[in-house]
C-alpha cells in the first residue's frame, strides 16, 4: 500500500490507544509499521524526548476519550485552534483527554530514502489544547450518521471512478482500481472492531482511496467544466470521508 493510501498513523494509534487491555507493544509495533521508531515530544509530566511506548503507556489505562482527526484547509474536523495549524499541516492527529487535560498529538513526518526504498522518521508532538469532546462530536457526528453520508457518497465516487479513462493508459490504474474496490479491514493494523465501526472505517478508507485515484488526472473528463465538476464532487466526498474517521476513531473509555 502506498504512503498515500495507506491508513493513517493517527488512525491507528487512536484505535489502539482505546483498545481496553491491548497490548502495548503490539500497539507500537501496529503504528510504527516500516517507520524507524517513533519518538515523542511533550508527553505531560515527562522532560525531553519519548518513545512511542511512553505515550501509549500514559494514554492506554483510566478514563479517557481519545478521537482521531483529519483536518485539511478550510475544514478542521473539530481539531482545537491551538493545534489547527500543525494538525493541518500535518493532516492528521490524535485527541486525547483524561481527568488531568486535553492534548493533540500531531506526527511530523520526515522522509529519507529513494522511491524503491523510502524511509520515515516519524515524531508526535503533543500539544496541550482546550477541552474537544463538543468540537468534535458536533463536526463528526455519530457512527450511524457517518455510515449513511457514507453511502452516499459512494454512489458518487463510484461513477467518478468509472468515468476515468487511467485504467486504459496508466499501467498501474487497473491494478489499483482494483485493489480498492476489493480491499477489506482483513490484515490492518487495528484491534478488532464491531461491525459497524468496521464498516464506517473500511468504506471512508476506500473512498479516501479512491479520491486519490481519481485526483491524479481528469480521466474521461472532456473539457475543463467536466474536469471541475468532478473535482467538486470528490472534495464533498474526501470531506465526508475524513470526518467518517473521526466519529469511527472516536471513544470515551470509562
Amino acid at each position: 500500500m502506498s504512503e498515500s493510501t495507506a491508513l493513517p498513523r493517527s488512525v491507528v494509534l487512536a484505535l489502539w490507544l482505546q483498545a481496553t487491555g491491548a497490548s502495548h507493544g503490539l500497539a507500537v509495533r501496529s503504528v510504527t509499521d516500516d517507520d524507524e521508531p517513533h519518538t515523542v515530544v511533550g508527553l505531560p509530566g515527562a522532560a525531553g524526548e519519548g518513545t512511542l511506548a511512553d505515550l501509549v503507556a500514559a494514554f492506554s489505562a483510566g478514563p479517557r476519550e481519545v478521537c482521531a482527526a483529519l483536518p485539511a484547509p478550510g475544514d478542521p474536523c473539530g481539531v482545537p485552534a491551538a493545534a489547527g495549524a500543525q494538525a493541518t499541516d500535518a493532516g492528521e492527529c490524535v485527541l486525547l483527554a483524561t481527568p488531568a487535560g486535553s492534548w493533540a498529538a500531531v506526527p511530523e513526518v520526515t522522509f529519507f530514502g529513494s522511491e524503491l526504498e523510502p524511509g520515515h522518521l516519524v515524531t508526535w508532538r503533543l500539544l496541550e489544547v482546550p477541552a474537544w469532546s463538543t468540537l468534535v462530536a458536533g463536526t463528526v457526528g455519530s457512527l450511524a450518521d457517518a455510515e449513511r453520508e457514507l453511502r452516499s457518497s459512494l454512489v458518487v465516487a463510484t461513477e467518478a471512478l468509472d468515468s476515468l479513462d487511467v485504467a486504459r493508459w496508466r499501467d498501474d490504474a487497473a491494478d489499483a482500481i482494483e485493489r480498492v474496490r476489493s480491499s477489506t479491514t482483513a490484515g490492518w493494523p487495528v484491534p478488532e472492531l464491531e461491525g459497524r465501526r468496521a464498516r464506517v472505517l473500511q468504506l471512508a478508507w476506500k473512498l479516501l482511496a479512491i479520491v486519490d485515484l481519481a485526483g491524479a488526472d481528469d480521466g474521461g473528463a472532456v473539457n475543463l467544466w467536466q474536469a471541475d465538476q468532478r473535482s467538486t464532487a470528490l472534495r464533498e466526498v474526501e470531506r465526508t470521508a475524513r470526518r467518517a474517521l473521526g466519529a469511527a476513531t472516536y471513544a470515551a473509555v470509562r
